[in-house]
């Protein structure tokens, strides 16, 4: 009987190593994929102009215009993404990238971060074009952290625990990468993960 628990115990411990062996690097045991922690960006390319840098453990930039976009594409997922931003500032988080070289929010759906957008209607916590706020939140001068979903063509946002977009439809883009906009303002990264689903 302890010969058979011991052969149990030892097959139990080999396919827990075997299972963690075969995560993708950077890759948790809840599937979350870390893709900035405040140490590199080498999981990005940089397009446009903006002033990207790595700074005290963020990723922030405070002039030009430009993306940091990643190297791979997702389709089904969730992102989990602390930021701050001034008041001034214009961002956003662009889901399912068709052009990773020209990223617009006719191509991409953009996940607003702008308190002072002239048309209030698609400000912070909204989809531009697509998805009006159920709740207006502003984001300057404070630590935010958004939570998107994208599963087929349902998207789900929340921005510090409120629900700002809920299960809303939209089927015209499907896959692709993810980018971090600057446009305006001072504007920090400190974390982004994504667990594909």
């Amino acid at each position: 009987m302890k010969r058979l628990s011991v052969i149990s115990l030892g097959l139990l411990i080999g396919s827990t190593i075997m299972g963690c062996s075969s995560m993708p690097f950077g890759q948790t045991d809840s599937g979350w994929i870390t893709l900035f922690d405040g140490s590199s960006l080498d999981n990005w390319n940089r397009i446009g102009d903006a002033n990207w840098r790595l700074e005290g453990g963020l990723a922030q930039a405070d002039k030009g215009n430009g993306f940091l976009v990643s190297k791979n594409s997702y389709t089904d997922f969730q992102i989990k993404a602390e930021f701050w931003v001034d008041a001034d500032a214009n961002s956003g988080i662009f889901i399912r990238c068709s052009d990773p070289h020209k990223v617009t929010a006719t191509n991409a759906y953009e996940v607003n971060i702008f308190d002072k957008r002239p048309d209030p209607t698609y400000g912070t916590g909204a989809i531009v074009n697509v998805a009006k706020p159920s709740t207006f939140i502003k984001a300057g001068g404070q630590w935010n952290t958004y939570e998107i979903t994208a599963k087929g063509a349902e998207f789900t946002v929340t921005l510090n625990g409120i629900r700002t977009v809920d299960g809303v439809q939209d089927a015209k883009l499907v896959s692709g990468p993810i980018a971090l906009q600057y446009a305006a303002g001072v504007v920090k990264f400190r974390k982004v993960q994504i667990r594909p689903l």
